[in-house]
């Protein structure tokens, strides 16, 4: 089970690509709102009812822990204590975890980028305490997959689903969806 985090102003292309994309691959990936409330407004006005509540999820049985970026989205997941303690558990017991955007910087203030790789929105690179700002598209450094922005969701989703079950099935769900087949007439 994937466990995908909403808080007001999330940035809905990210959240919705990797719930989509996951889904598309057989994996159990929910929505998790961290307001209290199940309806959730994205950053560009766009509502989502969420799959379930923060303090409804069984941490136990999710296998990877995902933050949409956007603002002020990443800032009202960082300031949720309940959720930064969960991150910071997954980090000790080396389990998924997956930010892109701004969300990265959640883990830059957790303190479990020390010494790793990661990526995140241009502009944002000192908030990867610890880190090495890779620049890329997509970073993969162990249990941690951070991306670089809204343009880069399916890349950042397939990503996901890549390291829950494999390059074969990734490659799958890229084919089924024309992923590289864009057209740039």
């Amino acid at each position: 089970m994937v466990f995908i985090h909403l808080a007001e102003g999330f940035e809905e292309v990210e959240a919705l690509t990797a719930a989509d994309v996951l889904r598309r691959a057989g994996i159990d990936a929910r929505t998790v709102s961290v307001t209290g409330e199940k309806m959730v407004k994205g950053t560009h006005g766009v509502a989502v009812e969420a799959d379930m509540l923060f303090e409804d999820c069984d941490y136990e049985k999710c296998e990877m822990i995902v933050l949409p970026g956007g603002l002020p989205g990443a800032s009202n997941l960082e300031a949720h204590e309940g959720l930064t303690a969960q991150i910071k558990d997954f980090a000790a017991r080396g389990k998924k975890l997956a930010a892109i955007c701004a969300a990265p910087m959640v883990f830059g203030s957790c303190g479990i980028l020390e010494g790793r790789e990661a990526t995140i929105y241009p502009g944002m690179e000192d908030r990867l305490k610890g880190a090495r700002a890779t620049g890329g598209t997509v970073t993969v450094d162990g249990s941690i997959i951070t991306g670089k922005g809204p343009a880069l969701a399916m890349e950042f989703a397939l990503a996901l689903v890549e390291s829950l079950k494999g390059r074969e099935t990734r490659d799958q769900v890229a084919e089924g969806l024309l992923y590289g087949e864009a057209s740039h007439d």
